[in-house]
């Protein structure tokens, strides 16, 4: 967690003492790890307001008034994109004139995957056009086209970080030095973190495992693991008959180990595709942080969290 002193920062940053500091921009951003993201860059200068509640689906959510007023107020909205959270593509023309947007991945540095990128062939935009034809009425992301969950892949945190220090000290000239110390030492950390993920993944590596839904490939690309078998390509979509043996088909044929819950998911779905295997279930996954306190330290514990389940299921003897 950042929440530096004035001594701290001045050593930090090579100066006897800061300059009494001004006031922050009032940021709004979507998803818990874009606040956490935010936070660590701000530390002690403001708190970003998170739209999404705890609990809450990122692709379908309802502002409350409340939050619809913040965001008129907001000097920024920094946001992962229209891909995730859909809702806000409508919400955020209520940004006052003054206010400013940040798109995550729309930027140039952010490694950008498609769903079809999985390394096994799998057409999941022809395979949804079937599931969303046995769920006519089902509402919630079509897992085709762009995957927006970028920050599974440490290499786009640390990009988004610097990209949120640059804007905020635009908006901000006069905590720019701080902005831009916070932003270093949390790219810093995520590296190491990085760094102990590679290793401990290392047993993971070869093994095929079965997930909740199709959100993993920036963090399996990344970390060089297997391609997950999800189970219901639309998160807010009861898999069919068909897919469920053709998921269970899948499994038997590609060897796979473990099987994860998801957090803020029936496992019961999960339950039911790996049912007669001698799959093992692993811990739940929390790819967006929804079991997790909001705070600085909830991506990091994203990742921890992601790496930890997987390498203690797969790399096991």
């Amino acid at each position: 967690m950042i929440r530096y002193s004035s001594l701290i920062l001045a050593t930090a940053l090579g100066t006897a003492a800061l300059p009494a500091l001004a006031e922050a921009p009032k940021v709004v951003t979507d998803i818990p790890v874009v606040g956490a993201l935010v936070q660590q860059v701000m530390g002690d200068l403001g708190q970003p307001e998170v739209l999404l509640q705890a609990g809450g689906d990122p692709h379908s959510y309802q502002l409350r008034p409340s939050q619809a007023r913040s965001l008129q107020d907001a000097d920024l909205l920094i946001w992962v994109g229209p891909e995730l959270t859909p809702w806000l593509e409508r919400a955020k023309a209520g940004l006052s004139a003054q206010g400013e947007m940040l798109t995550l991945l729309d930027l140039p540095g952010t490694h950008r995957r498609t769903y079809a990128e999985d390394g096994h062939g799998h057409d999941h935009e022809h395979e949804h056009e079937h599931e969303h034809d046995d769920h006519a009425g089902d509402e919630g992301h079509d897992h085709s086209g762009a995957d927006p969950h970028a920050w599974l892949d440490p290499a786009n945190g640390r990009a988004w970080l610097a990209a949120i220090a640059d804007t905020l000290s635009l908006r901000d000239p006069d905590n720019a030095p701080v902005y831009a110390a916070n932003a270093a030492i949390a790219i810093n950390e995520i590296s190491a973190l990085d760094d102990e993920l590679k290793e401990s993944l290392r047993s993971a590596q070869g093994k095929r495992f079965v997930v909740f839904h199709d959100a993993y490939g920036y963090f399996t690309e990344h970390y060089g693991l297997e391609p997950a078998i999800a189970v219901s390509l639309g998160d807010a979509s009861t898999p069919s008959a068909a897919r469920l043996k053709a998921i269970r088909d899948e499994i038997v044929e590609q060897n796979a180990v473990c099987a994860f819950p998801e957090a803020n998911h029936d496992p019961k779905l999960i339950v039911a595709a790996v049912e007669s295997s001698s799959v093992r279930q692993g811990a739940a996954l929390d790819p967006e942080g929804a079991g997790l306190p909001l705070g600085p330290g909830l991506y990091a514990e994203i990742l921890r969290g992601t790496g930890q389940a997987l390498a203690d299921c797969l790399g096991a003897e």
